[in-house]
Order: structure tokens, then sequence, then C-alpha cells
């Protein structure tokens, strides 16, 4: 099963990355996945994976989505 806090952690690890910023919020989060913020905070007060605007995310960044939901290697794509 995947897991919501797993996936989250390693969409923060991205953003780290792309943004330069020590801590990612939810706010950075939800403008990444380009989610309403409230609306972020309803699913993830609810483990609700939002795989439409995570597949958006993984093909902007050029990011496997296989590694975003499941961890699974090589996480950016060639």
């Amino acid at each position: 099963m995947i897991d919501f806090h797993d996936v989250i952690q390693r969409i923060k690890k991205v953003l780290t990355l792309q943004i330069n910023k020590e801590k990612i919020l939810d706010r950075d989060i939800a403008d990444a996945l380009a989610l309403d913020p409230q609306y972020f905070a309803v699913i993830k007060r609810r483990k609700k994976i939002p795989y439409e605007s995570i597949a958006h995310f993984c093909k902007k960044h050029k990011i496997s989505i296989n590694w975003i939901l499941l961890a699974q290697k090589p996480q950016y794509l060639t």
C-alpha cells in the first residue's frame, strides 16, 4: 500500500533541491502540485494521494512517478 506521508516526503525532497529552501511547508507542496492549500489540508488529513497532480508534477520536473509513489529507482528520468 502506498503511504501518503512517504509520498509527501519524497516530494519535499525534490522541492528542497529545486527551491533551495530548508523547510518546505504544506503551502509549498500545494503550490508545486497546483492544488489549493485548503484542499491540500483536507487531503492530507484524509491521507488521500492526489495522483493526477503528482503525475503532472513528475512530468514537469522529469521525475519518475514510480520513485515518488513506490520509492523505486531511478529517481530522475533520462
